[in-house]
């Protein structure tokens, strides 16, 4: 656990409307949770929107850098010839002791990269793994990994079950995570031969593993995290993402579309902005990337400022908890698994 709040770095020219957005956001979130903020980008923007801000009682930092790892970049273009890059500086800060994590709605294969060459992997990790935290019908699901890893072994898949039991535990606060393999059928024996070796990994572990989960039932509730590789599992999050979008538009076009339904809508509008909350992206904030040293969370480039504030204050959470200690100890654990 740390011995001081947590001092998390933000990627402040990241995402589609820059500091704009970003500021805001991550003041919001050292407001509610006390944290320590170093914003990374061009100091004369920075400065700027803070001072559009009460920042009365926060600690601040401001480190100014000369470059911005745009989309088009190549994430190795980034890390080789963009040293000054906004999202560089913030890792950097991490790999030096000054920051504890850090946050950006940027270049996300950017973002990867640099969390894993300059911040480095915990000891013992040998995939980082992106986590997606997800709504169900009961409460929220970590989904992992959702694009980090698109070809791996079973001692990776064994792993990442690790890695989002202790998110599940430490910065969800679920007591006791049922891990879950996300597979063709809930029968042992089911899956291709990677999902196989992983299920007798998962079974043979300390973790609750609950068996194998089809795809119908991640939003139930009934299961914490869901282990997939990087390929499944992103498209599981973009399927996830594009059904929900399109049943909003769908229901607000039949509720629209006659005088009742104009009146129930009225009638309804506080039931249905609980389901708009309920299927926000925005609720949860970014992705986090487990694995490295020091905890990096990547945003959607469309985030606003509630997404940012989550982002950062799941950001503090993780090292509140001390997560990465519990990550190592379990990794210790089960050395003969793959961990």
């Amino acid at each position: 656990m740390p011995s001081s709040k947590p001092r998390i770095a933000v990627d402040a020219m990241g995402g589609d409307s820059g500091p704009g957005v970003v500021v805001p956001g991550a003041l919001d979130a050292a407001r509610e949770m006390g944290l320590s903020l170093i914003l990374v980008g061009d100091e004369t923007m920075l400065r700027g929107e803070l001072s559009r801000s009460d920042t009365s009682g926060l600690d601040v930092e401001v480190i100014h850098t000369t470059q911005v790892a745009e989309m088009t970049d190549k994430p190795s273009d980034v890390l080789r010839r963009k040293k000054d890059s906004s999202i560089q500086v913030a890792c950097r800060l991490v790999k030096e002791g000054r920051a504890d994590g850090v946050v950006s709605a940027g270049h996300s294969g950017a973002s990867v990269a640099c969390g894993m060459f300059v911040i480095g992997r915990v000891k013992g990790v040998l995939r980082p793994a992106f986590a997606g935290v997800l709504p169900t019908v009961k409460k929220p699901m970590v989904l992992l990994d959702v694009g980090a890893n698109v070809d791996s072994k079973p001692e990776h898949l064994f792993q990442f079950g690790i890695l989002g039991e202790v998110l599940a535990r430490d910065v969800l606060g679920f007591a006791q995570p049922r891990v879950g393999l996300l597979s063709i059928g809930e029968e042992e024996g089911k899956g291709n031969s990677l999902v196989k070796e992983t299920f007798d990994r998962l079974k043979a572990s300390s973790l609750r593993f609950v068996g194998n989960v089809e795809g119908r039932d991640v939003f139930t509730g009934d299961v914490d995290v869901v282990v997939c590789d990087g390929f499944v599992g992103n498209v599981a999050l973009k399927l996830s993402e594009g059904l929900a979008s399109s049943m909003a538009k769908v229901l607000k076009r039949e509720l629209m579309s006659s005088w009742l339904g104009k009146i129930g809508t009225f009638l309804a509008k506080g039931r249905l902005r609980s389901f708009a909350r309920f299927v926000d992206y925005a609720e949860y904030g970014g992705a986090p990337l487990l694995g490295l040293a020091g905890i990096v969370i990547v945003c959607h480039g469309a985030s606003n400022p509630k997404a940012i504030s989550s982002a950062v204050k799941m950001a503090g959470r993780f090292v509140e908890s001390g997560a990465n200690d519990h990550i190592k100890k379990a990794l210790d654990k089960h050395k003969g698994l793959g961990g």
